[in-house]
């Protein structure tokens, strides 16, 4: 019990001794808002400004194909017990799927210039 506490007490020292070393040798401190986020850098534009609507079709269209992706792979193991019904209900759900990406397609998502 004694090795406990007496481990325990090392601990809590080590990690103030770090923590007053670390605020004493950090020099003059910069307000949160004036530093780069993450990559060094710092920030060209407002953190909260608008994307381009266009980038809203590109995502529609990003989901259509990750869920078609996600419900192909589980489908395509059981379609042999499922029979008709599966191949049926498969198609009404890429039909959706279609339905997004003739969207994306009519709002000129899949234009780059």
């Amino acid at each position: 019990m004694i090795a406990l506490l007496s481990l325990l007490a090392l601990v809590a020292v080590l990690v103030l001794s770090l923590y007053a070393a670390s605020s004493v040798l950090s020099g003059a401190r910069r307000p949160v808002s004036a530093l780069p986020f993450e990559s060094g850098m710092p920030p060209q534009q407002h953190a909260v400004s608008r994307y381009h609507a266009r980038w809203y079709a590109v995502t529609i269209l990003f989901l259509a194909f990750d869920m078609e992706m996600i419900f192909m792979y589980p489908w395509a193991v059981v379609i042999a017990e499922m029979g008709t019904s599966a191949v049926v209900e498969m198609f009404a759900f890429l039909s959706v799927l279609v339905v997004g990406v003739v969207y994306v397609w009519r709002e000129g998502g899949l234009r780059w210039t």
